[in-house]
This record gives C-alpha cells, structure tokens and sequence, in this order.
C-alpha cells in the first residue's frame, strides 16, 4: 500500500487534561472494570477514511472500514490466513488459470436484496471501469481490454449460474487469491446511489449506521449474517490524529484497543498491569531509504553499500522504535516466506564506508539530498541518517515536504535519497518484491530506487508464476539476495505492532493485516475472563492458497541493540507522539510535535541519534537478528 501519512493536529489542553483525570479516578481495581456500555470502541485510524465504498479503497481507514460492512469471495483471518467468506469453497485447474467459486446460498444484503453471482461479475466490472485501485483484478483475462474501453465485457469473468462463479487469468499468479482478500475485491449490490460511498450497504458482519467525519463511524451487527452476528451490540471507529490523546482515552477507559507508540514500549512492558494487556503482531511494514541509482553518484553500487555501512540501523531500532521490529536484511519480512533469516544486514562499519567511498574515487566524499516527509518520528529517523552519513564524509541535506510532495518528487526521480515506508497490500514476499524493485515499477509503480536488473526482473516474474511453493520461496530468495548485494536503498527495519488491549475485551487477536480483524469475535465482558494471551506466540508462515485456509504469517521477534551500544539515550517517539513532559500539559516546543499530556501518560522525547566520530572507538558489526520464533 506504500506509505500512509499520519494526519497531526492539536487537541485541545483542557479536554486532554480532563481525560487525564478521569483515568487517575479510575486507577487501582476500578480500572479493569468492565463498562456498562455494549459498544467495542477502536482508536487506531488517526484519519478519516476517504470513503466507505471498496472501489475508492486505497488507503488503512477505509480498508479497515470496508472490511466491517463488505465481504469477499475470501477474506483474511487476524493473522493472515485467507479463508472463504462469500465463496464457501473454491477449485484450481492445474495449470492455475482457471478459479471456480461456489458461493454461499442464502446470503442477503443488509438492504435486504439477494446476494448472486451476478453481483461478482459486476463488482468487479465496476472497479476495473471506475475504480481508483484496479490492479488487483487486472490478471483476471480480458481486464486489461474492459479497463482501456476496447472490450465490452471482462472475458476471464462469468457467473455459471446463481451461484457459481468462473475466473480465468491471463496467465499464472501463484498469489492470485490472496488479491481477491483486499478491500477492493469486496461485493457490493446492483444500482447504487450517488452518494454510495457515505451510505454503504454490503453483506458484511456490520451494518453502517452513522459517519462523523474525523470523529468516528458506528456500525450495528448484522443479526443477519452468513457467518452468525458479531457478539457485540455495536462497533465504533474512532478517529484520533494524536497518539497522546489516544493513550489518555485508553486509560480512561472510553477505548478498548491502543496501538501502542514506540518511545512507551518500556513502560507498558515494565508495569505489570499494563503488560497484562498487550498483544503483538508483524505489521508487515518496511523502513527504508530509497537510492536513485539513475543519478551518478548513486549508480555505483560502491557508494550505496557504504551509505549501508555507515548508519548503525540495530541502534537506531532499539533506541527510536523501542526494539520493536527486525533489521532488514532484505526487502521481505521475516515473517514471510522467501525471506533468508540467515542473512546479516550490512554491518555498521564506518571504516569500511570510507573504503568504499575511496575505491569509488570520493575519498573527500559526497554531497546528496535526503527528502523525508513532516512525520514526526520520519523526521529524527532522517537527522540521525544524516548524523551518521556526515561521519562517513556524506554530507546528506535534509529535504523536508508534505507527504503527497515527497512522494510525487521521489516517483519522478528529482530526488537522490528518499526516506520513506511500505506497507503489504496482501501478505507475501511478491509485494515487496515486485512494487519496490522491478523495473516495470520504476517511479510511479513505487521502485523510487530506479532500480533495474535483468536477472532480478527474471526471477521475480517466474516466482510470480510459479505455482510449487518450494520452487517458488526458492526463487524469491535468490531474487532478495540478489538486490541485497547491489543495495538498491538502505536497508532499515520491518515493524511489529504492539497493541495494548483493556481487559474487559474478550475475543480480540491483533491483526497481522490492516483489514484483517473484523470484530466478530470480540465483545465486553468481565476483566479477566477468557481472552487471548498478552503478546501471542508466532503461528507458521503463509502457504500456497488452494481452497482451504492458507497458513498464517508468523510475528517476528523484536531485534535487541548490538554489544558494546554507545551511551544511553533516551527514545524518541512516533509521529504522532507528544513532546518531552515537564509541568503537566505544557506546549512541545518543537512544532511538529503534538501536545503532551501528563505524566505518566507521555514518555520523554531523545533528540536524533548522534553517532560516535573516532573511528578507533567504533564497536564491532553487530550480530545478524535472531530467526523468527
């Protein structure tokens, strides 16, 4: 999905400071008392959706919120397994082309009209003709043609009968299942309104009730649905820019779900009561630097591998991100299949970056931009790039835009180094690959690197088509390391989620997925009653889909600081983490950061890492990160 920029804005002193003292009144027992409300309120969408319709689905909130009132002919389990929904069953003709789709009988939609095949067929007509985000049924025969307007109907696309329905790909995509999971792929009646989009009516678990732009969404649970109604009354969506008024609601108890930020990793793990109520996943999300190999400096692979040796990534994990991830050694998480957790990353070796750069006729080094967003936590991750490149002889200028400008510059190649993140569209190592490196994908597509080479392109194209599950991690594998070697960016980190969870939620999992958990399962109960383990153990990583539910991608462990680390400091803080807290609710001083709350809602804010200069004191490389749990 590429980055998502995080929306900040400033709530006001008085109200945050009266959500602080309602969570001081509720401290001790009262605390974990269950409310009297029958409402699961969740506070991780910091934005406002851009709509509730699937074909406009192309960013987290709506995907989150598609997913509540939609359903596909699969969908994903928490933790990213797919699994049928719409369809009951599915068959692959040997060859991979042809997908047959048995559909469930019954299934009406929350307007009360008749769910048919009928409405498959022209769903995705409608996304293909219409649709913001087409892609993903472009392998579908024919799409291509019906998209562009030279074809009248879709002719991979037919529905046998009521409940049948026949796709019929262009050619083999190993994959192509875990697509028709997305928000996009979603199933929505004949005939819709104009305003569609602010008044969806699908066949999913919960029925839209009312929108409140940036503010919240409330749906009620289907008593209808396929799959049995949600145990809980009613769902609402909150929308909460500030991760400082997020906290302070979770501890007044008016939230149930937290997304955990990074610089309070330490105090929720080291408070027993509040350790009880974490869960943690893969998020499935890659930090990194892109290179523009078509500039001179950046097309000798010399340069760019010591840029990778120059910036001490394992540090820089532990003391901004609060170890919470894995160093990359590669473009595909740990948690999916394909990636070699064997692979160490590049060593921070500042001696071996002044070599490299030497040995590529620089030994007075380089001048180059570095463009980065107005994210908060984006920003010092990029001074403290800075930082350790200036040691090296790299004089980085810092180039700080809107999100939207950063990435329109960096897509048409006017930058030399970008520092940006990728989210998964659908949990396998291809949508790391593909969108990130291929040369099909240079600059719009996403490889912001311009990177090309050919025998890269090869192997992840048979990997695309390959339909051996063996086979096909292998040549993933080989097409990972291959572009590891030739350091198209650096190579930062893959995140894990960490959620804190009240304890009168019962039924909750974190998703691996953003539109993976759907609430149906979860409700309000007694603290402590039967809910899932803090911090849940890893589960096998994904396998070939074939009609049962594939195996699920696995948590990766986070990365602990190499040996010898520098001296301590303390952690810096997410984009939309409060400022340093001396008096309570005092104003940040540094503008991009949102207002604090009060101790001990906020954990203080560390300036940008800075990097030891001596060479003679530098520590050896650190040890590769240890293999997924």
């Amino acid at each position: 999905m590429g980055s998502v920029a995080h929306m900040t804005r400033f709530f006001p002193h008085v109200l945050v400071a009266a959500l602080v003292t309602v969570a001081a009144c509720r401290g001790g027992d009262d605390a974990d008392s269950a409310p009297a409300r029958r409402t699961l309120i969740d506070s991780r969408d910091t934005d406002d959706p851009r709509s509730l319709d699937p074909a406009r689905s192309t960013d987290v909130p709506t995907g989150r919120a598609v997913a509540y009132v939609f359903d596909g002919l699969v969908r994903f389990t928490p933790d990213a397994r797919v699994e049928p929904a719409l369809a009951e069953r599915w068959d692959v003709s040997p060859n991979g082309l042809v997908y047959t789709f048995h559909l469930r009988r019954g299934v009406t939609f929350h307007d009360g009209r008749p769910f048919t095949a009928g409405n498959v067929v022209r769903s995705f007509e409608r996304v293909l003709a219409d649709g913001d985000r087409p892609w993903p049924l472009e392998p579908i025969r024919g799409a291509t043609a019906f998209k562009a307007g030279t074809a009248r109907t879709v002719t991979g696309l037919s529905a046998r009968d009521d409940s049948t329905v026949v796709i019929t790909l262009a050619e083999p995509l190993a994959f192509f299942i875990k697509l028709l999971a997305m928000p996009v792929a979603s199933i929505v009646p004949d005939s819709l309104p104009q305003n569609f989009g602010e008044q969806p009516v699908g066949t999913g678990p919960w029925r839209f009730v009312e929108w409140r732009h940036d503010d919240y969404i409330r749906f009620a649970r289907n008593e209808a649905y396929f799959g049995g109604p949600p145990k809980a009354d009613s769902l609402m969506a909150r929308i909460i820019p500030e991760a400082s008024t997020s906290v302070a609601e979770f501890e007044s108890g008016t939230v149930d779900v937290l997304f955990v930020p990074e610089g309070e990793t330490d105090r929720w793990r080291d408070d027993e009561r509040r350790s009880r109520m974490l869960q943690s996943a893969s998020g499935l999300r890659f930090l990194y630097v892109g290179m523009n190999t078509r500039r001179p400096l950046l097309s000798d692979v010399r340069i760019r591998q010591a840029i990778n040796h120059a910036v001490d990534v394992p540090t820089i994990l532990e003391e901004m991100m609060g170890g919470r991830g894995r160093w990359a050694a590669g473009v595909i998480p740990p948690s999916l299949e394909g990636a070699d957790t064997t692979r160490p990353g590049y060593s921070f070796d500042m001696a071996k970056a002044k070599e490299l750069l030497t040995a590529a006729g620089h030994p007075n080094g380089i001048e180059l931009e570095l463009w980065h967003s107005q994210d908060a936590t984006i920003s010092r991750l990029a001074q403290t790039i800075q930082n350790y490149l200036a040691v090296a002889g790299i004089r980085a200028k810092l180039v700080q835009r809107d999100a939207p400008s950063v990435r329109e510059a960096a897509r048409a190649g006017q930058v030399d180094l970008v520092l940006k993140d990728w989210w998964a569209d659908y949990p396998d190592a291809e949508n790391f690959l593909y969108p990130l490196l291929h040369t099909a994908n240079a600059g719009a597509g996403g490889n912001v690197s311009f990177y090309s080479n050919a025998r890269f392109d090869q192997l992840v194209m048979r990997a695309r088509r390959e339909l051996r599950d063996s086979v096909r991690i292998a040549l993933y594998r080989q097409a990972d390391s291959l572009a590891f070697t030739e350091a198209p960016v650096l190579y930062l980190f893959f995140t894990a989620d960490l959620f804190a969870v009240q304890p009168w939620v019962q039924g909750f999992q974190v998703p691996v997925m953003f539109n993976s958990q759907r609430w149906t399962n979860a409700s309000i109960g007694a603290a402590g009653a039967s809910r899932p383990a803090p911090v849940p153990a890893p589960v096998p990583a994904p396998r070939r889909d074939s009609g049962a539910a594939a195996a699920p991608a696995t948590a990766a462990p986070p990365v602990t600081s190499p040996p010898n680390p520098p001296a301590a400091r303390p952690r810096a803080t997410t984009p939309v983490r409060p400022a340093p807290v001396t008096p309570p609710v005092t104003p940040p001083v540094s503008p991009p950061i949102s207002p604090p709350v009060s101790p001990p809602i906020t954990p203080p804010v560390s300036p940008p890492i800075t990097p030891p200069v001596r060479t003679d004191t530098l520590r050896p490389p650190p040890p590769p990160p240890p293999p997924p749990r």
